[in-house]
């Protein structure tokens, strides 16, 4: 869709409902396109850890466990060593 700037001020509610529908609608001034109107794109959702737990036991994948970091992990000896400063 193409309207004019007076036309779009005259017709706001109407450029507004058809980008609502999915249309860009195209402002001119002069006959030279200043202002196009999109759809706005959807708003991400937020992460459904419920939805995603479910996905991991109907795969299977709920029983395997990752063990990230070593026993030793919160030994202050062990940063020492990891950051090369053992005496």
């Amino acid at each position: 869709m193409e309207m004019s700037i007076r036309e779009f001020k005259a017709k706001v509610s109407a450029a507004v409902a058809a980008a609502e529908r999915g249309e860009s609608v195209t402002i001119t001034k002069y006959g030279k396109a200043v202002v196009d109107l999109v759809p706005s794109k959807p708003k991400k959702s937020k992460l459904n850890f419920a939805a995603a737990d479910a996905y991991l036991k109907s795969r299977g994948l709920d029983k395997i466990e990752v063990d990230l970091w070593p026993p030793e992990f919160d030994d202050p000896a062990y940063s020492r060593k990891v950051l090369g400063l053992e005496d």
